[in-house]
């Protein structure tokens, strides 16, 4: 048995080492992740007109791992840290938000890579990915004039 197999899986957040590309076995276990989120979706919300449209209780619960599955599901890159805490790859990075049940997406990389140059656009397409999944995603400016998403929940499903 694998050390992730051990742990079972748990979605890129950005603080992690970083993910290969060549994984085909992290894709797989990320495809499998993702479908098991979307089929608790439907059996949770099986009454509502778009099943899928909405985060289920599982979700709400673990907000973080929820964003984090989602973002790397639709294939976009996660951010990495080395050893000593250094950035050492360009993607998105999840953390706690700061309202309870909320999450905070940020573009960020190592010095000199275009991170900040870039945010505007990659956290478009992430707050896109997230809202066709149902959830709140709203950019706010934080220190630096630095972008950031705070994701919540929609009104309808918080708890």
């Amino acid at each position: 048995m694998s050390a992730s197999e051990e742990r079972g899986f748990e979605p890129a957040t950005g603080d992690g080492p970083a993910v290969p590309e060549a994984a085909g076995g992290r894709a797989g276990e990320v495809r499998t992740a993702f479908d098991g989120m979307l089929q608790i979706r439907r059996l949770t919300r099986a009454g509502s007109s778009d099943p899928e449209g909405a985060p289920a209780a599982w979700e709400l619960h673990r907000p973080l791992r929820a964003v984090a599955l989602a973002l790397e599901a639709a294939g976009i890159p996660a951010s990495a840290v080395g050893p000593s805490g250094e950035r050492t790859a360009t993607g998105y990075r999840v953390c706690a938000g700061e309202a309870p049940g909320s999450v905070r997406v940020e573009w960020t990389g190592p010095p000199g890579s275009g991170a900040a140059h870039d945010e505007e656009d990659e956290l478009a397409e992430c707050a896109a990915v997230l809202r066709r999944l149902g959830w709140t995603a709203l950019v706010y400016r934080g220190p630096r004039r630095r972008r950031f998403l705070e994701v919540e929940p929609p009104p309808a499903v918080r708890p």
